[in-house]
């Protein structure tokens, strides 16, 4: 049997092990270190799980996600997301469906500062939903608009998966940052129109709100400007070239902090919870990062990438056959596994392939990122959809996904058109510094 063949089998007993409920790390690590003994002997095997962990999370890089995760605690605790949602509330609420829009708009901005979009789900479902409730939206509107503006934390910087992206394809953190930049606000921009088109064709899924006065747009606009000041500090010192990505995660913890301090909501006992929950999350995304570790080992030595880029030369498929492929496998996969489970376990050899196809890395790490958010929102597995259902009592699952497929129509349509047209995702990138 041939290494490709090898590493084919020993991926695809990882997935049904994930599949028959095994943690992925644990998942990931049984097979990598079985499927390295297997064709190494014991010595190897135990070399790898001697050298494995240490090398996968000593990067210096590495840095950023316990900063970026902190900054996030922080802000959540710094009662942001209302403030947040009231801001874009005053000026779109009017619009008939425009407090589903406002809740996707307050979770882009939210994101922008929190990089993770099961943070965002819980934080802006237990503000946005009560108050789209309270003016008569209907549940699968209002929860599947949270939902689906949620994932738009995933890619907006700061974001974890981007990291784990760049570290793993040693592709520049700060360039995936800024490209992500125009793709993120296309996103939300996608998510506004499918949410209006939804209620033009049933107007009784969001029944028309009082307009604001210029007077109340004013007052939430001063209320976060802390969220500007930070949002502009981090990707803005980034951009300019002040400082790098991780010196750009600890000023944003910091800031994050300084905001939660001033307002008076981080009392001693939400300061050790928020230390708690930081290192519980890093500590699970280190964790996936060993196992992953192990498990690349394992794909290497059997040559699986070199086995694909073969494949696909021989197969006379040209860039974007293989690039349509790669993608439906995505989504496929998505509806089973979360978004970090997926970069972890597949890019360590698609991207060899898509380096050799002559891809730019930094808009394939983005497109790989925008597929993985299609999976948040996927039915059966969709995280986002729980993650929504558990923040309000007595809704079902089935309210959420019949509102989500406009959201999903609108991802694929983001898709299509950051696949057709790289430079929305490179511009930024090219006048870096």
């Amino acid at each position: 049997m041939s290494g490709g063949m090898i590493g084919f089998l020993g991926f695809a007993l990882a997935l049904g092990l994930i599949a028959l409920g095994f943690p992925v790390a644990v998942a990931m690590a049984v097979v990598g270190v079985g499927g390295f003994w297997l064709l190494n002997g014991w010595t190897g095997a135990a070399f790898i799980l001697g050298s494995s962990p240490f090398e996968a999370i000593f990067p210096y890089s590495l840095s950023v996600v316990p900063l970026f995760v902190m900054m996030g605690v922080f802000a959540a605790r710094a009662g942001l997301s209302r403030s947040l949602f009231d801001m874009v509330n005053s000026f779109l609420g009017h619009v008939r469906g425009g407090l589903a829009v406002t809740a996707v708009g307050a979770c882009a901005l939210f994101g922008a500062i929190c990089g993770s979009s099961l943070a965002t789900v819980a934080t802006m479902g237990r503000v946005a939903i009560p108050e789209m409730k309270r003016h008569g939206y209907a549940d699968s509107l209002s929860s599947a608009s949270i939902a689906a503006g949620g994932t738009l934390g995933v890619l907006i910087p700061p974001s974890i998966l981007l990291v784990i992206y760049g570290i793993l394809t040693q592709t520049s953190i700060g360039q995936l940052f800024i490209g992500a930049i125009i793709p993120g606000v296309l996103g939300a921009v996608l998510y506004g129109l499918a949410i209006v088109v939804r209620v033009r064709m049933a107007p009784h899924l969001a029944p028309p709100v009082a307009r604001s006065t210029w007077a109340m747009r004013l007052r939430s606009i001063g209320r976060v400007w802390g969220v500007a000041l930070l949002f502009a500090l981090v990707i803005g010192g980034i951009y300019l070239g002040w400082f790098s990505p991780t010196e750009a995660a600890a000023v944003g913890a910091v800031g994050a902090f300084v905001l939660a301090v001033i307002s008076r909501e981080l009392t001693r006992q939400a300061l050790k919870e928020s230390v708690r929950e930081t290192a519980a999350l890093t500590g699970m995304i280190f964790f996936i990062l060993i196992g992953a570790s192990l498990f690349n080992y394992f794909l290497e030595t059997t040559g699986l990438p070199a086995a694909l880029i073969r494949l696909i030369e021989e197969s006379g498929l040209g860039p974007t056959a293989v690039l349509v492929l790669i993608m439906l496998f995505y989504i496929v996969l998505g509806c089973f596994m979360d978004a970090m489970s997926m970069i972890l376990l597949t890019v360590p050899f698609l991207a060899p392939v898509a380096a050799a196809l002559g891809f730019d890395m930094v808009w394939f790490g983005i497109l790989i990122v925008t597929v993985a958010e299609i999976g948040l929102i996927t039915p059966p597995i969709g995280m986002n959809l729980f993650v929504v259902q558990a923040t309000q009592p007595g809704l079902s699952q089935r309210v959420v996904v019949q509102g989500i497929l406009p959201f999903i129509l609108a991802d694929v349509v983001r898709l299509v058109i950051l696949a057709s047209f790289p430079i929305l995702a490179l511009w930024l990138p090219s006048k870096m510094f």
